[in-house]
């Protein structure tokens, strides 16, 4: 390994600039050239990787294409008992050169991993998010080249940051010092679906502060992983440091969870399953050589409180994208409104069904479709079931309400009108494109705000309108403990890396604020050193002295 013989500055670091795919733009031109190629060549085959080669079981699985099931995106090796072994035991192997690679190598990799995605593997990448996760071009670009993008490079900006930190004070004839050692062992990634990015950064984050990872992808989610894992390796992540493990969820994790090296895990998904695994992880602490760090970040419930002095125009048009966008798939998405009954008779809600009504929902590779398809059989189930659950408890579904999954899984964006602050939609997770409406009188705007931190067991996201400013600090003060991420007078959604650290505490999560530095604090292990430079002539006090 090299010696690092100066002190290296980062470059400095922008958010990266978003396209827009504009008719007649570049950017459609190459997009569409790569949804059309893609298609034309899919299904693909994606092998196991281990130790930076494939690995093929011959147990295949598929990725349909949410908007097409007939059809699938690839097909997938999944990972069995033995490939599992293998790719802890690989990674373990690796840790100590990874670990010890001077940082400014380590950051000299993650840099070119986001510049492959900004460039050369942009569209690429957003084809297979819009194909096979069901996003249009916008939300693909958001997350699969931008959020990427923008995880990899503040990555670096922040380790670095993160490195810099030091003791400040020394005592005489001596110097203080700390390291950030990776973790003792091997951290175990387990993505989702619903964003690319996420893919890159669960495992990139731990790597890039020296752990090796065994990343287990979504299924729904495995070919843009795929190309992701690519990329990293095409930086220059050395074989065995990131595994990549495709496979059944429960028999791989339990696996990894089992192992005495197992030394984090970095997860996004249920809470549901976060839970279990805490729970799991604890039964197994007997097992293990330190105490394993958990990181998580699950469901939402998020909520958007409009006022009665909410500039309305603005409010409406923040919620349909707030509830609409990517189908009501993202962990942020707007779900409860608690609305002013002026401001909702005021024109709220006449514009707000008015404005949905415009939404055109298809196939995304369609530019001119707002939403997509919902991720697949299971989730189209679950939502149609809601609005049912609703519609059977009195609540009154004001637009949408309906889904046809015989070709794609499509839900139309719903409204449903509830009389019943604590009704099951206000209350449960339900992850696809649906809005309940609860109606409060104007002078109750505080018990309303009470009743917005009691309802749900999440605290992820949400957003208040208000142009009066005591409206916005007594809500933030009533709902500090609410939301991990507060917007004034702007959707719930759209944390960007850099600018909002996101996250949520409650049942959302342990609130580690993904697109900060503090995330790193949770991958690394610190040892404080002193050096002393001049011994000791005797071994007693002044106070000894008689």
């Amino acid at each position: 390994m090299s010696a690092q013989l100066a002190s290296f500055k980062v470059p400095a670091i922008e958010n990266e600039p978003m396209k827009n795919y504009a008719p007649g733009s570049p950017e459609r031109h190459a997009l569409e050239a790569a949804i059309a190629q893609m298609e034309q060549e899919l299904p693909f085959e994606v092998p196991i990787i281990i130790n930076g080669k494939p690995v093929k079981t011959g147990k295949l699985a598929k990725q349909p294409i949410p908007s097409d099931h007939a059809r699938h995106l690839c097909t997938y090796h999944e990972a069995d008992e033995a490939t599992v072994a293998a790719a802890i035991d690989g990674a373990l192997a690796a840790k100590e050169e990874w670990e010890s690679m001077p940082w400014s190598d380590r950051a000299a990799i993650f840099l070119k991993a986001g510049d492959l995605v900004s460039k050369k593997y942009r569209y690429k990448l957003l084809a297979a998010t819009i194909l096979g996760q069901g996003k249009n071009a916008w939300q693909a670009e958001i997350d699969a080249a931008a959020e990427l993008t923008d995880f990899f490079r503040f990555g670096v900006k922040y380790v670095e940051e993160l490195y810099a930190q030091q003791p400040p004070k020394n005592a005489p004839g001596a110097w203080n010092r700390v390291e950030y050692r990776a973790l003792e062992g091997f951290v175990l990634a387990v993505s989702p679906f619903n964003f690319t990015a996420i893919g890159g950064n669960l495992p990139g984050t731990p790597a890039l502060v020296g752990n090796v990872v065994v990343w287990k992808p979504s299924p729904a989610a495995t070919y843009s992983n795929y190309i992701v894992h690519q990329i990293l390796t095409e930086a220059g992540v050395p074989p065995g440091v990131i595994q990549f493990v495709p496979g059944p969820p429960p028999e791989v994790v339990a696996q990894a969870i089992a192992h005495p090296s197992f030394a984090a895990l970095h997860f996004t998904g249920s809470t549901f399953v976060f839970k279990k695994l805490w729970k799991d992880i604890a039964a197994n602490v007997d097992i293990y050589k330190s105490y394993p760090r958990i990181v998580g970040e699950t469901g939402g419930k998020n909520f958007h409180v409009i006022h009665s002095s909410a500039e309305i125009k603005n409010a409406v048009f923040q919620s349909v994208r707030g509830g609409f966008e990517y189908q009501g798939q993202k962990c942020s998405a707007l779900s409860r409104i608690y609305i002013a009954s002026s401001v909702w008779n005021g024109g709220f809600k006449d514009q707000f069904l008015e404005e949905i009504a415009k939404i055109k929902v298809g196939p995304p590779q369609d530019f001119g479709n707002f939403m997509g398809p919902v991720i697949g059989k299971p989730a189209f189930d679950k939502i149609t079931s809601y609005i049912k659950q609703a519609k059977e408890a009195g609540g009154e579904i004001l637009i949408g309400g309906t889904g046809d999954d015989s070709k794609g899984y499509f839900v139309q964006p719903t409204v449903i009108l509830t009389k019943d602050p604590h009704s099951v939609t206000m209350r449960e997770e339900i992850f696809g494109p649906v809005i309940t409406v609860s109606v409060y009188e104007d002078a109750d705007f505080e018990k309303t705000l009470d009743l917005v931190n009691s309802t749900s067991d999440y605290a992820l996201t949400g957003a208040i309108f208000a142009s009066e400013r005591k409206a916005l600090v007594t809500a933030t003060n009533k709902l500090r403990n609410a939301a991990g991420n507060v917007y004034y007078n702007e959707k719930c959604t759209g944390a960007v890396v850099g600018q909002q650290p996101f996250g949520g505490a409650r049942a959302s999560g342990t609130n580690d604020k993904a697109g900060s530095i503090s995330i790193f604090y949770r991958f690394v292990s610190a040892r404080s050193i002193k050096e002393n430079f001049v011994g000791l002539e005797d071994f007693g006090y002044p106070s000894n002295l008689i």
